[in-house]
Parts: C-alpha cells; sequence; structure tokens
C-alpha cells in the first residue's frame, strides 16, 4: 500500500514532442469543410390540454429545459400564506419517482443540474445538461413539476431552510424596503411576500403543498419551453408526461392597487425609501413609457462598477445635498399592474432632502423638462439592455418562457425594438405626470427622524 500510495504521489506530466514535419497549411483533400447550419426560428405550438410548447433549435451541444408556471405567491390565501415559498424548496425532496437521493446521484451522473426560480407571478424549474443526456434528466424535471410526493417528515425538516432564507433576506435593506412596498401597495394578490411569513414557519403542512400544486400546476398554466432540443421531443413530452392535470386551475385574483405607506424604525445609519405610483402591466405600451422614464431618470450605472452621477436623479439630489447618496429609478410590471418610482439610499440627516430632491426630478420631466436627445437615448438604453439580456442562454429562456406563458405566443427582438422606437416624447411626459397626480405609496427603514411621511412629499 506505500508503494502504490508513492506512486500516486509523483507528478504527472506529458511532453509534447515538436512537431518535425512541416506545418499543414491545406485542407486534407477529399475532406471539405461542413456547412454552416441554417438559423432556426423559434417554434410555438399549444396542444389541446392547454399546455403551451415553444422550442428553438440552436444547434447548441447543450440543451435547456424550462417548465413555466402561473403560480407565486401572488396565488396564496390568507390560510396558506408562504407556500410558495416553502414549495420552492420542496422541489429537492422525493417525488413519486425517484427519492431525493436519487435524484441528485442521477444529475450528477450526467453532469447536469436542476434549479427552480420563482417569483410573485411565476414559478420556473429549469433542466440543464449535453444534448446526448437529455431524456434522462427530463424525466427528473417531470417528477418536480407533475408527480411531487411531499412527505411530511420531509417537509418539516425544510423549516430549517425557511428560517436562513429569510434571515438572508432581513440582513439585505433593499428586499425588506420592496417586501414592505408590495404590502402597503395592494390589498391583495401581489401583496403576498415572496418569503413564509413569521407565524407560518414550521406551519406549512404537506397537505396546504399537494392542495396548492393541485391548484396551481395544471396544463393551462404551464409552459414548457427548450433551447437545443426538437419541437417534436417536447410535443412528446407535453403529450404523454405533463399531461397528468389537465384544466385551468384556480382563476387569478386581479391585484388592486391601492396606495399607502409602511415605516421600519431601526438603528441603521442609512435610510432607505422607496417612493412608487401605479405603473404599467407587462407587455403594454405604457410600461414601455415607464421603461424608457426609468432609463432617463437613471437605473443604476452604465458600466460594471462604474458611477450613476450622469443620470438626471444623481445631477438633482448633488443639488440639493453635499451629503453622500444614492438614487435610482424603480420599475417593475406584473401581468395586470405595475410599480414606478424613486428608491434613495441616503444618511439620516440628509434623507428628507434627498427624498424630495429625487421626486422634483420626476417632476420636473412631467412638466416637460426633457429633451427629445434624452428620449432617445433612453430608448437605445433600453432596447441595449433586452438584446444584452437574451444573449445569454438562460436570459433567451426566461424571455421566451415569460412570452408565451402570458400570451401562447413569441414576438421576435425586432418586434420588441419596434415597440420601443413607438415610445414617444410625449408618453414619456404622460407617464411621469401619472406619477407625479396618481396615489402614491411608500416604504422606508432606518432611523426615520428627519424622512418625511408620503403625504408631505
Amino acid at each position: 500500500m506505500r508503494g502504490i500510495r508513492s506512486l500516486n504521489s509523483l507528478p504527472k506530466r506529458c511532453y509534447a514532442a515538436a512537431r518535425r514535419s512541416e506545418a499543414l497549411t491545406e485542407p486534407l483533400a477529399g475532406r471539405a469543410s461542413p456547412a454552416p447550419l441554417p438559423p432556426q426560428n423559434v417554434q410555438v405550438s399549444k396542444l389541446p390540454n392547454g399546455l403551451v410548447i415553444a422550442s428553438l433549435e440552436n444547434n447548441s451541444p447543450m440543451s435547456s429545459v424550462g417548465v413555466f408556471v402561473k403560480t407565486g405567491s401572488r396565488y396564496e390565501t390568507v390560510e396558506n400564506q408562504g407556500v410558495a415559498h416553502v414549495l420552492r424548496l420542496a422541489a429537492s425532496l422525493t417525488t413519486k419517482g425517484a427519492s431525493a437521493f436519487k435524484t441528485c446521484r442521477s444529475v450528477e451522473a450526467v453532469g447536469g443540474s436542476l434549479s427552480v426560480t420563482s417569483s410573485r407571478e411565476t414559478m420556473v424549474y429549469t433542466a440543464e445538461c449535453l444534448r446526448d443526456h437529455l431524456d434522462s434528466l427530463l424525466e427528473f424535471l417531470v417528477n418536480m413539476t407533475s408527480a411531487q410526493d411531499f412527505r411530511p417528515w420531509e417537509v418539516s425538516d425544510l423549516t430549517t431552510r425557511v428560517k436562513i432564507d429569510k434571515a438572508l433576506a432581513q440582513q439585505c435593506p433593499q428586499i425588506g424596503v420592496i417586501e414592505k412596498l408590495h404590502e402597503a401597495a395592494y390589498k391583495n394578490a401581489l401583496s403576498n411576500s415572496l418569503y413564509c411569513p413569521d407565524y407560518m414557519v414550521g406551519r406549512v403542512s404537506s397537505t396546504q403543498l399537494q392542495t396548492f400544486v393541485e391548484d396551481n400546476f395544471t396544463t393551462g398554466r404551464m409552459a414548457l419551453v427548450g433551447l437545443g432540443v426538437k419541437h417534436s421531443v417536447l410535443r412528446q413530452m407535453g403529450e404523454g408526461l405533463l399531461s397528468v392535470r389537465s384544466g385551468a386551475g384556480a382563476p387569478m385574483t386581479e391585484a388592486v392597487y391601492r396606495g399607502g405607506e409602511l415605516r421600519v424604525q431601526n438603528n441603521d445609519d442609512l435610510v432607505h425609501s422607496l417612493i412608487t405610483g401605479e405603473g404599467g402591466a407587462t407587455g403594454s405600451a405604457k410600461a414601455n413609457a415607464f421603461s424608457v422614464l426609468q432609463k432617463i431618470l437613471g437605473a443604476g450605472p452604465h458600466v460594471k462598477r462604474g458611477s450613476n452621477i450622469s443620470s438626471k436623479l444623481s445631477q438633482g439630489i448633488a443639488k440639493a445635498t453635499t451629503q453622500p447618496f444614492d438614487a435610482t429609478a424603480f420599475n417593475a410590471s406584473y401581468s395586470d399592474s405595475g410599480l414606478f418610482g424613486v428608491y434613495t439610499i441616503a444618511q439620516t440627516d440628509s434623507a428628507g432632502e434627498v427624498i424630495k430632491a429625487a421626486v422634483a426630478q420626476v417632476r420636473g420631466v412631467a412638466e416637460g423638462n426633457v429633451s427629445e436627445e434624452d428620449v432617445t437615448r433612453a430608448k437605445n438604453q433600453v432596447k441595449s439592455e433586452y438584446l444584452m439580456s437574451i444573449e445569454s442562454s438562460d436570459g433567451l429562456l426566461e424571455d421566451i418562457g415569460a412570452q408565451v406563458l402570458t400570451t401562447a405566443a413569441y414576438q421576435l427582438p425586432d418586434a420588441v425594438l419596434q415597440a420601443v422606437d413607438a415610445v414617444t416624447h410625449n408618453d414619456v411626459i404622460t407617464a411621469a405626470k401619472s406619477f407625479v397626480d396618481g396615489k402614491k405609496t411608500m416604504a422606508a427603514s432606518g432611523q426615520l427622524v428627519n424622512t418625511p411621511f408620503v403625504d408631505e412629499i
């Protein structure tokens, strides 16, 4: 054994001999260069059971398949608050087709990955692997989305992970302010938090999870999207394996915007404040106008680790205070509503000045203090950001899935760019006026002694 160990510890190096013959400068006779594969378009079809299927054969050696489901925290009720959070964590548990151990080992054996992400409106299960191993990985993806088996003892073990998730979120003031903003802005649906509330931690049962899945994981509320996979393969998967729960599922409750204010007083030296009005729904012309307005005001640095000093918000606030601050425009769109406003971070003493100066910049745009050049520059930024987002397979898969899940169709990037180009100077001014004149919502955290209330802004 000692001899074997000593041999194994020897360094292993391979030295390549120098090529003595002349280098090849011409292709080998009789071997023509392969012709490039023709580009493919996104194929979309809808099965009789309501399942939408979309695919893009990009001839990549890697395949990505995602199951998009219309479910999330907005579909929770008073009785099952936090069930969506627990459901996301339960994706790795035992299913009716395989144990958690088998799923983990099988995915690792083919060098693939299974992941799940969730938002207030959707939950996405994604499988990625080499094209040759896709069939074996799709089996586990189907088990996660249509053959869940919530065993009480496994669900109970998720309590620790729920607490860790909440603890990490509470350490980030930005997450806390955004969560409080939604709670204050809406009466129902979108007011539900992405995280399990404290009084429900450890109390979400396997029965509640199963009921939530049966109501929402139906073919009429799902879309199957693939990159680097044939459309026929996805159709076969949808017709056979994903047809366990057919139907439209539970209806979606329409979100009702109300406006309001929530303040969290603590000992933080920095005051995080977010003031919004009702924005535009996803895909609407109003949402496009708000996207352009966001870029005009400033939505963060344009380059990695850059500064945001060139934005209207930064320039306007810098005239009102000499204290350090940070300010960006906030824009969130959902299927039936949206939120638009300004997010500021400032010292306790200067919080009021920073907030009022930020709102004043939006008011200035509403009064027409914006040039055609500003609008054109902002539209170019919106378009470039969108095009760069779909350069990666993850971004493209998300874009296709979001579109087909909502409209059962896919718009080519050219159509999206044309919609942005259609935003006019007056559309931007109108969007700014809707924020200035509309009912506002405010969420703030920190030492709020100098932070104005929403009716004082």
